[in-house]
């Protein structure tokens, strides 16, 4: 197909496709003329991609092509490419800055808690994964707020984790070829986590709904 189809079927406009190209998260086109290209299904599932990532995901330009390079590296085991996609989607400003004169009580404590909740279920990451610092740093910012009991939910939020991350991995092994797999992970890592917070969100609200809305009910009714 040309460019125009190209576009077309994936949404992206044409010069937004080009500079894909350009910044080399795109592969080129095969040349049919001087000032012709052609693309394939594998070119609009790119696109797909990158969009989804973006937009959907959250993930600067810069991210996204670093969690393709390891996408498409054949030699890289899907355990790395799933760590670059966890890495890149770790939210800015969570994490203690290097040499920022930050440092405080509240960060050894949070970063002591995270490695004690990782021995005590055993998990095979280091606290000093960039997840782990990402946790160290919102319970570090959850002290300075004056709401440092949240460590005590530590649990209970990695009892709703892990069933999640589980099934994430039910689906990935799923799919046989290698580029679905990788892709599979790519997208559950960084598309999973913002659905999971859209369902925590609406859980929230219906949590509270029958917490407070139905108990005025109940208190008005007598």
């Amino acid at each position: 197909m040309r460019i125009g189809e190209l576009s077309r079927r994936s949404g992206v406009p044409v010069p937004t496709i080009k500079y894909y190209v350009r910044e080399g998260l795109l592969p080129a086109g095969v040349l049919t003329s001087p000032n012709q290209a052609r693309y394939d299904d594998g070119h609009e599932r790119r696109l797909r991609l990158i969009r989804a990532l973006l937009d959907v995901g959250g993930l600067s330009l810069s991210a996204i092509a670093e969690v393709l390079e390891a996408v498409d590296d054949p030699g890289q085991p899907v355990h790395k490419v799933l760590g670059a996609a966890a890495g890149r989607i770790t939210p800015e400003g969570s994490e203690e800055s290097e040499g920022s004169g930050e440092e405080g009580p509240e960060s050894a404590e949070a970063r002591e808690a995270v490695a004690a909740l990782l021995a005590r279920r055993g998990w095979l990451v280091g606290a000093d994964s960039p997840a782990g610092r990402s946790l160290a740093g919102v319970l570090a910012a959850l002290r300075r707020a004056g709401h440092g009991g949240f460590v005590e939910l530590l649990d209970v939020y990695a009892d709703a984790a892990e069933p999640v991350a589980h099934a994430d991995l039910d689906y990935v092994r799923r799919r046989v070829a290698r580029e679905d797999l990788v892709e599979s992970v790519v997208v559950g890592t960084v598309l999973g986590e913002a659905m999971f917070g859209a369902l925590r969100r609406l859980a929230h609200v219906d949590a509270s709904a029958r917490a407070y809305q139905g108990g005025a009910e109940r208190e008005a009714g007598g």
